[in-house]
């Protein structure tokens, strides 16, 4: 089953995707305007190479777990939006998202 979430954290909007996979743990990512934070199934270097803004965090099987959980890798263009290892997730994808527009008027 693939699954998408619209996923708010303060003022930021982000997309989640959670794809289950046979006998396996889950495919999951936030999804920003700017970029995306991964599970550890996807190829950080690979994303480098693809000239990429992500970053990486292991172990995790939920949106809640990406929040939670410490960035361990990120490309370099990632870095360069101030995503650095070590940090939560979270912090990680709000640099990624679109601040949402309440001044619509």
């Amino acid at each position: 089953m693939i699954c998408t979430e619209l996923l708010r954290l303060d003022n930021k909007t982000c997309i989640g995707l959670k794809v289950d996979l046979p006998v396996s743990p889950p495919l999951v990512l936030i999804l920003g305007e700017k970029g995306f934070v991964m599970c550890g199934f996807l190829n950080i270097e690979s994303a480098e190479k693809a000239g990429a803004v992500a970053a990486m965090a292991s172990g995790v099987k939920t949106f809640e777990d990406i929040l939670n959980a410490e960035i361990k890798a990120a490309t370099s263009k990632a870095k360069g939006l101030g995503i650095v290892v070590g940090m939560k997730g979270r912090e990680a994808v709000k640099l990624l998202c679109k601040d949402d527009d309440n001044n619509s008027e």
